[in-house]
């Protein structure tokens, strides 16, 4: 593969230092944009990685970090807001991208990869997935010509980091004898950080991928509860996990939104009234999925 220069927003995330382990390994030049650079210095043991600190939404920054650039990756994203208005939502989701695409136009650069999500639809039920998906089209409108743009709408995240399978360890360490699971119907397909990774890696130079949309997903579905409870035998806790009607479920969101870190919000309530579950094919480029019960026990086991 030739050696690229690429750009990364978001590259100090769970995914990103994932893509840009594989992205080192392969000896391309990764320039990564953040807000805080002496937080994220462990990035720097790559050889071929530099860190610029700035507000990607500055147009100025943006731009000069881009100019020269073969590639960029866009990862940024949230789980919830500080407000519940969606104003969080769109500036993370929509304005960054829309800045991204007209700055990559600007300074000539020919491949843009983004990270939306399963269910990312401007008519969906929650700020989030309506946010992902008005971003999803935009970004694709701005493809063709000059720029090729592939998107990737992955299910949930799992791996040693990620703030799903970890998030409801914490919880349950937390919470002694009964756990009161909101949504425990809602069905999901966890994909392996790897696998997600490997996806991106391998779209970078692959025309066939250019204006295309992958779903990502692991080999199994789950329901929430199935989850929860398998946390749980991971990480040895006797804990009886009590299955919450819709109403006490949209109740405890509403009590949860306004806890510490905001564990549990209204808009994740919304988001899982769709199924985070591939409807085709979810494993592109030949990608076998890795298995959760393969990966999920080796990290969930670590004392908390």
């Amino acid at each position: 593969m030739q050696r690229q220069n690429i750009a990364i927003l978001g590259g100090t995330g769970f995914v990103g230092r994932a893509i840009i382990a594989r992205l080192a390994g392969q000896g391309h030049l990764i320039r990564v944009l953040t807000r805080h650079r002496e937080r994220h210095r462990s990035l720097l043991v790559y050889p071929t990685l530099t860190m610029a600190q700035g507000d990607p939404l500055d147009s100025g920054f943006l731009g000069t970090e881009l100019a020269g650039k073969d590639a960029v990756i866009n990862l940024v994203g949230i789980l919830n807001e500080r407000g519940h208005d969606g104003k969080g939502f769109r500036r993370a989701h929509v304005e960054l991208p829309r800045a991204v695409v007209d700055s990559c136009r600007e300074r000539g650069v020919a491949r843009l990869l983004h990270m939306s999500a399963l269910n990312a639809d401007p008519q969906g039920p929650s700020h989030y997935l309506r946010s992902k998906g008005e971003a999803e089209d935009l970004v694709h409108s701005a493809g063709g010509g000059r720029l090729a743009v592939t998107s990737f709408r992955p299910s949930v995240i799992f791996g040693p980091d990620d703030s799903f399978l970890n998030r409801f360890a914490t919880l349950l360490r937390r919470v002694p004898l009964v756990f009161p699971l909101a949504c425990p119907g809602a069905r999901f397909q966890p994909v392996y950080v790897e696998d997600v990774a490997l996806a991106f890696t391998a779209a970078l130079s692959d025309h066939t991928t250019f204006g295309q949309r992958y779903d990502l997903c692991g080999p199994r579905t789950y329901t929430l509860i199935e989850l929860v409870r398998y946390v749980a035998r991971c990480c040895g806790l006797r804990r009886l996990v009590v299955p919450l009607p819709r109403w006490a479920s949209r109740a405890q969101a509403i009590v949860m939104e306004w806890a510490p870190g905001k564990p549990f919000s209204r808009d994740n309530f919304d988001s899982m009234r769709e199924d985070s579950v591939c409807r085709g094919a979810g494993a592109p480029f030949g990608i076998r999925p890795t298995p959760l019960e393969d990966v999920a026990p080796r990290y969930l086991s670590r004392d908390g």
